[in-house]
């Protein structure tokens, strides 16, 4: 399936307009010399026409192209009457090794873009593996999210959320590994996986923060191959959503506190005592604390990773969130990560930090 798409897209035909330049381009050369007296040489110019088809086509079309400028190049030398002349024969020579430079760097340069294709898709199917979709709805929520890593040709990051069911609530987690790359991908890995275990169970938010406290120090205890283990932390946002009261219970271990949208004000959610992040637990004075806060039907949470705050804009300045969750549209999560996604690419014209995660959730009575 993989190898079949690349294909795909490597095969995909150019523009005619475009196909249509180097073959104009060597007829109108050719015609040119052709007409003009014999003192005036144009054919030297003819090795640009493969060299422009490369730019934009495959390798069986550069070659043709080269062909048909070795044929004219031939043609012009024949009306000439100097085919046996050293220079033509030298531009003959010329038009030939140069088509067969672009062609095998066109060879190479595809080969090349399949391998990144066939990079993109297995990264892709990893992230939808480890970051598999939110519902849409489920219990008394409403949700929606985004994502976006950093390293745009991997398609995937050290950024983290997860949901689950626990009797009569909803528990869901975001969280973002310390660093970027795999070994930031292998911690998210190991933290969702710890947190779909324990969270099942039903424990209290701050046991379930224990639990995955525990089990990250534990992964990094046996994992020789990491690269930093002692400085290895999650950042994560524990939320637990009772179907039956209008709250929210909240244990933050270092992360971003969430935007409340409530009557068309802002509020930040900060919380009155942060738990260090995940992994750093030995280091703490005491376990996390849970808070609870009023969410009422009709109010949407916003849920988010530090690289959409840290992203910057040409001049340095960070991402205003709050400011530009404000006049989002509140309506349905949907529209407001999709408003807020969009207003990021925009402001970072594309050029992310660091990854950065978004998820909005409304509560209906």
């Amino acid at each position: 399936m993989v190898r079949q798409q690349a294909r795909r897209v490597i095969a995909r035909r150019p523009h005619h307009a475009l196909l249509a330049v180097p073959v104009v381009l060597v007829l109108a050369i050719t015609l040119a010399d052709l007409l003009l007296p014999n003192d005036v040489h144009l054919g030297p110019l003819l090795v640009a026409a493969p060299t422009i088809t490369a730019s934009f086509a495959g390798a069986l079309l550069t070659a043709g192209v080269g062909v048909l400028a070795l044929l004219c190049q031939a043609l012009i030398g024949a009306n000439e009457g100097s085919l046996d002349n050293q220079g033509t024969q030298s531009q003959l020579i010329a038009v030939a090794v140069v088509t067969v430079f672009v062609v095998v760097f066109r060879v190479l340069r595809d080969r090349d873009q399949r391998r990144l294709i066939q990079v993109r898709s297995v990264a892709a199917t990893a992230q939808r593996a480890l970051l598999r979709p939110l519902p849409a709805r489920v219990g008394t929520l409403e949700l929606a999210s985004v994502y976006t890593a950093a390293a745009a040709e991997a398609r995937i990051g050290g950024d983290l959320y997860g949901l689950a069911r626990t009797g009569h609530s909803t528990v869901i987690i975001i969280g973002d590994a310390r660093g970027k790359g795999l070994p930031a991908v292998s911690d998210a890995a190991t933290l969702l996986g710890a947190f779909r275990e324990a969270a099942r169970r039903g424990p209290t938010l701050p046991d379930l923060a224990a639990d995955l406290d525990e089990s990250l120090r534990a992964s990094l205890d046996i994992d020789d191959t990491h690269p930093e283990p002692a400085e290895t932390f999650v950042t994560a946002l524990l939320l637990e959503f009772p179907d039956d009261a209008p709250t929210c219970i909240m244990v933050n271990c270092g992360h971003p506190p969430p935007l409340l949208a409530h009557g068309g004000a802002i509020t930040s959610l900060d919380a009155d005592h942060y738990a260090l992040p995940l992994g750093l637990g030995t280091l703490g004075n005491g376990a996390a604390r849970a808070e609870t806060f009023a969410f009422h039907p009709g109010d949407v949470l916003l849920l988010y990773t530090d690289g959409v705050i840290e992203a910057r804009d040409r001049s340095g300045a960070f991402y205003p969130l709050a400011e530009r969750a404000a006049k989002a549209p509140h309506d349905t999560p949907g529209a407001l990560v999709a408003h807020l996604n969009d207003d990021l690419t925009r402001y970072t014209r594309r050029r992310l930090g660091d990854d950065a995660a978004m998820i909005a959730i409304q509560r209906h009575s």
